[in-house]
């Protein structure tokens, strides 16, 4: 499961990259949503590079997450009782259960996590993140940036 964050705005994008983020519900900056690891997302995270930033995210920073930013339709904040529709009792058990793809965020909880603008600012969103930028794929360094952005 990787987690998707778009680090850069609409300002002379192509139609084509900004076709293939609003088919990954990353309609404005630091939002982050959850894709899977499969070819099909590997082909939009290729084509967005420049725009966006992933990585593998872990069960503990998922679940920080969830607690923090996750939300229901009509903006409402998720919280544990409302975890009942969705079979899990804790944030933890639900983000290992959206980790393994037996539950995927839809219905009653929001796909896409607001976030706040990281502390300290981005490393760069014009570099990719091997060359000391913030774009492109970064791994486990993803759980890092996720919590400077909570």
């Amino acid at each position: 499961m990787f987690a998707v964050i778009r680090v850069r705005g609409t300002v002379k994008l192509m139609g084509e990259i900004q076709d293939t983020m609003k088919h990954m519900r990353l309609h404005r900056v630091n939002h982050c949503v959850l894709v899977p690891d499969n070819a099909t997302s590997k082909g939009m995270l290729q084509k967005t590079k420049d725009y966006v930033t992933w990585g593998e995210i872990d069960v503990d920073t998922l679940a920080e997450m969830l607690e923090k930013r996750g939300r229901l339709i009509g903006n409402k904040v998720l919280t544990e009782v409302d975890l009942v529709d969705t079979d899990y009792s804790d944030f933890k058990g639900l983000a290992e259960g959206l980790i393994a793809g037996d539950y995927k965020l839809g219905d009653p909880i929001k796909p896409v996590m607001r976030l706040h603008p990281p502390a300290k600012g981005y490393e760069g969103i014009k570099k990719p993140f091997v060359m000391g930028g913030a774009l492109g794929y970064r791994g486990q360094h993803i759980n890092d940036l996720i919590r400077r952005m909570l």
